[in-house]
Order: structure tokens, then C-alpha cells, then sequence
């Protein structure tokens, strides 16, 4: 008799599954089915207080042109954003002698979130975007009003 190799796995995870078992019966590994699944990513949508925290930090960001730093380490943490959120909590004893407590925890609870980091990174390519309006804005401005880069106060 010989056997495909369809045949031949077939039997051998019925045999497991059928292994140990009082009645012989196929036990149910549906607990199993779902051990390594992971949520769909979704909008998330922060409370209040956490926005106005995340555009703070975003509009920090921007104004110091960190963007491109801070996109790559944004996108390089995305898949262990929630390790870093618990990385947050381990710091927050020394954190909150800098910032204030509350606002350090509400951040942490954002940021534990699946979609949270996707969420800081489409702010920051908004405000970068803003901010390269106004800049445009500004420099056609005094090219109209015939001020050049040269004739500004460097200490202004």
C-alpha cells in the first residue's frame, strides 16, 4: 500500500489530535486558533487630554525639525509599541520629576494602544506640512516686498 504524502500528514494530525484522548474523539483545539492573533489595525481615536498631549509633542517636534528622526524611530518602533509604552511605565519615576505625572500616564495609556503610533506620525506630517506652507507663504512675501535673506536681522 502506498501512501501520498497528503495521506501521510493527514494521519498523523488526526493521530495527534486523537492521541490521549478517553473516547478517541478529535479534541478541539479552538483555544489554540486564536493564541498569536492580533487585532486589525483600526482609527484610533484619542480623548482629549491625549490629543492636546500628542500635538504638543508634535508640534515640538516640528518646531526643533526633528521630523525625519523622529518618523524613523515612530515607523522602526511601530511593531513593539507597546513594549515602549512599557518602557515608558519603567522610566516614569524619573520622568515625572521633568514632566508632570498625569500627563506622563495619559501619554503611556496612548501609546499603549495599537494604532497610536500611526496616529503621532500622520500630526506630524500634517504640522510639517503646515509648516512648510508658511514658510512658502513667508518667503513669497518678502520676495514681493523686496526683502532678501541678506538684509534681515540676524538677532531678531
Amino acid at each position: 500500500m502506498v501512501l501520498s504524502c497528503a495521506d501521510s500528514e493527514a494521519r498523523t494530525q488526526k493521530a495527534i489530535l486523537e492521541s490521549n484522548h478517553p473516547h478517541g474523539r478529535i479534541l478541539e483545539v479552538n483555544w489554540l486558533k486564536h493564541a498569536f492573533a492580533i487585532d486589525a489595525p483600526e482609527e484610533i481615536s484619542p480623548n482629549e487630554s491625549q490629543r492636546r498631549l500628542t500635538e504638543k509633542l508634535c508640534v515640538e517636534i516640528v518646531r526643533r525639525r526633528l521630523i525625519t528622526p523622529a518618523m524613523f524611530i515612530l515607523e522602526m518602533s511601530r511593531p513593539l509599541n507597546y513594549v515602549s509604552a512599557q518602557f515608558l511605565r519603567f522610566i516614569q519615576p524619573f520622568a515625572t520629576v521633568i514632566v508632570d505625572k498625569d500627563e506622563f500616564e495619559n501619554l503611556t495609556r496612548f501609546l499603549e494602544q495599537r494604532g497610536s503610533i500611526g496616529y503621532v506620525c500622520r500630526r506630524l506630517e500634517a504640522l510639517e506640512a503646515e509648516c512648510v506652507i508658511k514658510e512658502r507663504a513667508g518667503a513669497n512675501k518678502s520676495k514681493r516686498e523686496g526683502v532678501g535673506p541678506q538684509s534681515r536681522d540676524p538677532h531678531a
